[in-house]
C-alpha cells in the first residue's frame, strides 16, 4: 500500500472570481439606484452635452446621424432621432437570450450611464432603473449583431420593449412567457418610455449583451469546473487511485495558483488517511493524476478572463463619451475584450468536457477500471451498459470543439465598410453558451458512470449528500434501459449542489 503524504492546507484563497459579484448585484432581489455622486455627474455631462449643442458643434448621433450617415444631418426632433434609431436596428433574429441574461444585460447599460460619461439625464436613468427594479425584463433575440458599434440590434430590442412596441418576458405562474411589452408595461402600470437621439444612443452603443451572456458563460464554466474536480476525487476513490497526485506540495513546487485550488477541490472528496489500492498503477493516466494541472489551468485563465469582463462592467462603453467635461468621438463600444475574453473561457469549457469524457472512458474500459465489466454492465453481452451514454459524451465534446471555434476569427466588413473591423462577441458568447449546456452533459455522462461503477463494485456511498443524492439519481443496471433522463438527472443533482446567484426565485 502506499499512504497518501500527509497534507498541508492550500494558502491560495479559492474565491469566487469577481464576475459572480456582478452576478449577484444584478439578481433578481437586487435594487438599482444612484450612488453618491452619480446624478451630479450625470448632470454635469448633460450640460457639458448642451454646451457643445449651444455653440454649434457637431455632435454624433444627435446634431448627425448614425454610422456611415454621419456626413448627414439629424432629424430636427431629439424624439424622432430615438425612435429611428431603435426602430432601424430592430432587426434581430433567432432564439432569445434568456431572461436572467436580459436582465443583466440593462442592469450593465444602467450601471455603465451612471459613471456620468453618456450625457444622460439622471430623471430618464431613473424610469429605466424603476421598471428595472419591478422586473421589466425585454425580449432580446440573440442574432444578428456584430459587437462592433455594440450591440446594437439586441440593445434596440430591448430599447424597443421599454418603448412598449417590443416584447417583454412575464413570469406567470413561475414560467416565463412572452408577451407584447406593451401589456406588460400596462400591468406594471408604467407608460412606455420614449427614447430621444442621445439616450436612445447610449443605450444601443454598449457590449451589454455579448458581455452578460460571457459573465453568464464565465460562471457557468466555473460551477464545471468545480463539478468535474468533486467527481475527479470520487472517483480517485472508488477505483483505489493514488492519491498523491493531488498532493498540495505539487502545487506548491510548481507555483500555479489555479492548480492549488483545484487539487484542494479535489481532496475534499477524498477522506482522510485514504490509500492506493496496491492492485493500481503508482501513476494513474492523466484524466485522473493531471486533472489539477488540467483543472487548474482552466481556472487560472477564468480568472484573468473574469478581470477583463469585470472591467467592461464597471466601466463606460458608449460613444461618444463625456470626460472632464469633455465630448469625446471614439470607439468604446468596441466588443473586442469581451470577444477575446469569449473566445478564451470556450477553449477553456472544451478542456473541462474533455477531461470529463476521458475519464469516463477510464471508468468504463476493464483495462484501466480495474478489471470491472466493460460499460459497467452486470451482464456483458446480454447488455450493454454504459456504452450508449459514452457515445454521446464522445459527441457532446465533438459538438462543444465545433461551437467554441474564436469568433473573434470569423470577423466580416459591414455597414458600408464603417464597421470594417468587427469582433462578433455575441456570436461567440452564444455559442459558448450552447456548448456550456453540452458540457454540463458531458459532466453528467461521468457523474453516470461513477454511480454505476459504484454500484457495480458494491461499493459504500458517503452518507448523505451529493453522492447519496447522485445514487439515488442513478439506480444500479439490472438490464440495459434508457439512461438519458438519468443523465439529465445527474446533472440535476451536479447544479443543484452548486447554486447559480443568478437564478430567480421560485416566486419571482
Amino acid at each position: 500500500m502506499t499512504r497518501s503524504t500527509p497534507q498541508t492546507e492550500v494558502t491560495a484563497d479559492d474565491a469566487p472570481p469577481l464576475p459572480e459579484e456582478i452576478l449577484r448585484e444584478a439578481a433578481w432581489d437586487s435594487h438599482l439606484s444612484l450612488g453618491p455622486g452619480d446624478a451630479e455627474r450625470m448632470r454635469a455631462s448633460r450640460e457639458a452635452l448642451d454646451g457643445k449643442l449651444d455653440r454649434g458643434e457637431p455632435v454624433y448621433g444627435v446634431t448627425h446621424g448614425f454610422g456611415p450617415l454621419v456626413t448627414y444631418r439629424a432629424s430636427d426632433s431629439r424624439l424622432d432621432q430615438g425612435s429611428g434609431l431603435i426602430s432601424h436596428l430592430g432587426s434581430g433574429q433567432g432564439a432569445p437570450l434568456s431572461p436572467e441574461v436580459s436582465r443583466l444585460v440593462v442592469w450593465l447599460r444602467l450601471s455603465g450611464m451612471r459613471r456620468g460619461h453618456s450625457s444622460v439625464d439622471p430623471d430618464f436613468w431613473q424610469v429605466l432603473a424603476d421598471l428595472w427594479n419591478r422586473g421589466f425584463t425585454p425580449f432580446i433575440p440573440r442574432e444578428g449583431t456584430v459587437s462592433a458599434s455594440g450591440d446594437l440590434q439586441p440593445l434596440a430590442h430591448a430599447a424597443l420593449a421599454f418603448a412598449g412596441s417590443g416584447e417583454a418576458w412575464a413570469r406567470e405562474e413561475g414560467v416565463w412567457r412572452v408577451r407584447p411589452a406593451e401589456k406588460v408595461l400596462a400591468d406594471l402600470g408604467a407608460s412606455p418610455v420614449h427614447w430621444s437621439g442621445r439616450e436612445a444612443l447610449a443605450f444601443v452603443n454598449g457590449t451589454s449583451a455579448g458581455l452578460a451572456q460571457s459573465l453568464a458563460n464565465h460562471h457557468e464554466v466555473y460551477r464545471l469546473v468545480r463539478a468535474t474536480a468533486m467527481l475527479t476525487g470520487r472517483n480517485t476513490v472508488i477505483l483505489g487511485a493514488n492519491p498523491e497526485a493531488f498532493h498540495d506540495g505539487i502545487g506548491r513546487a510548481r507555483g500555479q495558483h489555479g492548480q492549488r485550488v483545484a487539487a484542494d477541490w479535489i481532496r475534499r472528496e477524498i477522506p482522510d488517511g485514504f490509500e492506493r489500492d496496491a492492485s493500481r498503477p503508482l501513476q494513474e493516466p492523466y484524466s485522473l493524476r493531471c486533472a489539477p494541472q488540467v483543472l487548474g489551468a482552466v481556472l487560472d485563465q477564468l480568472d484573468a478572463c473574469g478581470t477583463i469582463l469585470a472591467r467592461e462592467a464597471l466601466g463606460c462603453t458608449d460613444n461618444p463619451v463625456c470626460v472632464d467635461g469633455e465630448i469625446l468621438h471614439g470607439g468604446n463600444f468596441h466588443a473586442m475584450p469581451v470577444g477575446l475574453a469569449s473566445d478564451q473561457i470556450g477553449l477553456c469549457l472544451q478542456q473541462v468536457a474533455y477531461l470529463a469524457e476521458r475519464q469516463l472512458a477510464l471508468l468504463v474500459s476493464p483495462v484501466t477500471n480495474g478489471g470491472a465489466n466493460p460499460m459497467l454492465t452486470p451482464v456483458p453481452g446480454a447488455g450493454s451498459g454504459l456504452a450508449g451514454v459514452q457515445i454521446s459524451a464522445t459527441s457532446f465534446v465533438s459538438r462543444i470543439r465545433q461551437l467554441v471555434y474564436p469568433s473573434s476569427l470569423t470577423a466580416l466588413p459591414t455597414n458600408n465598410n464603417n464597421q470594417d473591423h468587427v469582433p462578433m462577441a455575441l456570436n461567440g458568447a452564444n455559442a459558448v453558451a450552447d456548448a456550456t449546456e453540452l458540457a454540463w452533459l458531458a459532466v453528467a455522462s461521468l457523474a453516470v458512470g461513477t454511480a454505476q461503477y459504484t454500484a457495480l463494485r458494491d461499493l459504500p456511498v458517503p452518507g448523505d449528500g451529493l453522492w447519496a443524492d447522485l445514487a439515488r439519481a442513478c439506480p444500479p443496471l439490472e438490464r440495459d434501459r434508457p439512461l438519458a433522463p438519468e443523465v439529465r438527472a445527474a446533472r440535476t443533482v451536479l447544479t443543484d449542489t452548486l447554486p447559480h446567484p443568478f437564478s430567480p426565485p421560485a416566486d419571482a
